[in-house]
């Protein structure tokens, strides 16, 4: 026990100096300040300019535009092109993915950092997909809000790598959630962890609530949706090979969860959603994702 306050209250100081963990490249933030105009003040040529400043970002971007899971059949061999084709929220979105990508350490205590950003990427895509087929608002806010639910196990690796580590290696040699794990050996979860970067960071209050309670969305206040929303979606990742790198050794009914009961409340079409065809969609999500990240992550 106290070696759970010990860690909790190291956790506390390091993320109040935020000395060791990356910030995302310096050219996202300006651009997706200038993405958040209206549509018509956009200008292809300036958004095509700011991606063009970091080469790294511009691979990566131009690699995720000819994914068939950003619409793409046809191929695109420039950023202007990639820009056009996509339109501008799927800028947003590719960029965001490629930024949190650089904010990963290496490979530490087991943990790949590959399988937490297709974890990450799959659970962002699908979110984005309910969002539109069960008709809620803004697919868009619910992409980032899957992109970043699990921004605390950054943190954690980053600022605790030796304790979380041994958290992860209990999580996967018992099949447990590694939020559970990570709750017996620290004393606290990347739930909160995450929460007070988020809110440091200065993340919109929905964000924030889906950092600190996506395994728990019964304790959010104002976003219950959206938390419920990537609650699921994170779920369905971890029991259907998109998770963090082993299986856990548990069944899940779905539609018996608190998450699934409070996102019903808010749409009714959840309730005639096609969950057998979500599962194959899944499927070929999962291939594509482990293809895409990998070359990704090599360019």
């Amino acid at each position: 026990m106290k070696r759970s306050a010990d860690c909790k209250q190291l956790l506390l100081d390091r993320v109040e100096g935020l000395l060791q963990i990356p910030t995302i490249p310096a050219v996202l933030a300006p651009l997706l300040r200038y993405l958040e105009q209206p549509v018509e003040k956009l200008d292809v040529q300036k958004v095509t300019d700011f991606i063009a400043q970091d080469k790294s970002l511009a691979a990566q971007c131009l690699q995720m535009a000819n994914s068939p899971l950003f619409g793409r059949w046809q191929q695109v061999d420039s950023l202007r092109g990639a820009v056009v084709s996509l339109g501008f929220r799927h800028v947003s979105d590719i960029a965001m993915s490629c930024g949190m990508l650089k904010m990963l350490p290496g490979k530490k205590r087991g943990f790949d950092p590959i399988v937490f950003w297709e974890h990450s990427l799959g659970c962002a895509l699908l979110c984005r997909h309910l969002a539109r087929n069960i008709n809620l608002d803004d697919p868009g806010k619910a992409y980032l809000a899957g992109l970043l639910h699990d921004l605390g196990i950054i943190v954690n690796l980053w600022l605790l790598p030796d304790e979380f580590g041994e958290a992860f290696e209990a999580a996967r040699s018992e099949g447990m959630p590694l939020h559970e794990a990570e709750q017996r050996v620290l004393g606290f979860t990347h739930c909160e962890s995450g929460g007070l970067l988020a809110e440091r960071w200065g993340f919109a209050p929905g964000l924030v609530e889906v950092v600190t309670h996506h395994h728990l969305p019964q304790r959010s206040s104002e976003n219950t949706t959206l938390v419920s929303l990537v609650h699921i979606a994170d779920l369905l990742c971890r029991t259907g090979g998109l998770n963090h790198g082993y299986v856990e050794a548990r069944q899940v009914n779905l539609f018996e969860d608190a998450g699934f009961a409070l996102l019903a409340r808010s749409s009714s079409a959840l309730k005639k959603f096609d969950w057998a065809r979500l599962t194959f969609e899944l499927e070929s999500y999962m291939d594509e994702v482990h293809r895409l990240v990998r070359m990704i992550y090599r360019a």
